[in-house]
Parts: C-alpha cells; sequence; structure tokens
C-alpha cells in the first residue's frame, strides 16, 4: 500500500507568509509602476532561473495586459528575453554581467530597474542595480529571506518573509499578479484618454487585421 502524501503543510505555511507580506510596499509597488506610465518611462526587469521566467511573464503582462485601447502604453522590457546578446556578453566577459551592459545602452534616467531574486544575492543582479543606481534610475524589486545585499541597492524593495525559497518564488509570482491587477484597473479606469473617432476607427481597424 502507497504510503500517503501530504502537501497540506506547504500550503499551510504559504497562507501564513501571506499574511506577513508588506502590502503597503506592494502598493508602493503599483504606485511605482503607474508613475513610469504617466512620464513615459520604461521599466526593466530581470533575474535568473525561476526570478527570469517571472521578468518575462511580468512583461507580457505589464506591457499588454495593460493595454486599454487607444493611446499611450506601459513600456516594459525584460533583460532576460535576448539570449544571443546574454551568451556574448557571458562569453566575451562575465555572467555577472549580462544585465548590467545591457542597461548601459537602455537605460534612461528615472527609467525603472526591478530585479527579482529569491536571496538577493546573485552577482548579476546586483551588478545590474549598481549600475542603474549610477545611471540616476530608480531601483526596484521582489526578493526573499532577509534581502540580501540587493535590499540597500533599491529604492523600494518587497521582501517575502521566508526562508523556503518555493514559497518566495510563489509569492513572487501574486506579489507581480497583485501589482499587474491595480496598474490594470488604474490605467483604464482614470488614465486612459477618450478616444478621438478618428483613434477609435485606427485601433478598429487594427483589431479586425489581428482577427
Amino acid at each position: 500500500m502507497a504510503t500517503a502524501l501530504h502537501v497540506t503543510p506547504y500550503l499551510e505555511e504559504l497562507s501564513r507568509t501571506i499574511e506577513r507580506l508588506p502590502v503597503e510596499a506592494i502598493d508602493r509597488l503599483a504606485s511605482l509602476f503607474l508613475e513610469a506610465y504617466d512620464h513615459g518611462r520604461t521599466v526593466f526587469l530581470f533575474g535568473n532561473g525561476g526570478s527570469a521566467a517571472l521578468a518575462s511573464h511580468m512583461v507580457c503582462d505589464l506591457a499588454k495586459g495593460t493595454i486599454a485601447g487607444p493611446g499611450k502604453r506601459l513600456r516594459a522590457v525584460a533583460l532576460t528575453d535576448n539570449i544571443p546578446l546574454i551568451t556574448a556578453w557571458a562569453n566575451d566577459a562575465s555572467y555577472a554581467d549580462i544585465f548590467a551592459e545591457q542597461l548601459e545602452n537602455l537605460l534612461r534616467p528615472k527609467d525603472i530597474a526591478f530585479a527579482i531574486s529569491g536571496s538577493g544575492n546573485s552577482p548579476n543582479v546586483l551588478a545590474a542595480l549598481r549600475v542603474a543606481r549610477r545611471l540616476g534610475a530608480v531601483t526596484a524589486g521582489v526578493t526573499g529571506f532577509q534581502g540580501g545585499a540587493m535590499k540597500k541597492l533599491c529604492d523600494l524593495c518587497v521582501v517575502v518573509p521566508s526562508e523556503n525559497m518555493q514559497i518566495i518564488e510563489d509569492l513572487h509570482l501574486s506579489i507581480a499578479h497583485s501589482v499587474f491587477t491595480v496598474v490594470r484597473s488604474e490605467i483604464s479606469e482614470t488614465r486612459q484618454p477618450v478616444a478621438t473617432p478618428r483613434a477609435a476607427a485606427r485601433s478598429a481597424g487594427v483589431a479586425s487585421i489581428g482577427q
């Protein structure tokens, strides 16, 4: 007879950690992204492994999911997606430089450098945050444990209060989706301009092409 397996302890720990999340800091993160939208600034996201996947996921949500019709859009770029460029920097310089060197090309003052790291100590994430600070960007991110070295490099750092990497990664995604939900709602309800007849017709034409 098979031994019974129980996932309940993990789910209970997840629930307890949710109750201890720094909700005020998460709200500030949503406000930060909305400020970037309002001023036409770009959010650059980066991380390793599961955090790299989340960077790409967040860009899909932020750059596409927040579109509410004709008008400006939230500018979001994942530094994890250009594999040829990443491997070129890793091979010719150092893996620690793969995000920092991309920011040297792209980042402008007041843009947002958004780091994702479970430990808060990934060398390439820290290097990118240092470059971002030097170039006058706003630095922000999500991490876990005690925040790691990343915490001091971020103007806004959301720390998931857990020592369990899987719990941390679960809640990084939850934080990402909660922020996205707020940003999408704010853009569609209070920040999206009323379309002119010409803009509405142009938007309808684009939609029909895609169908």
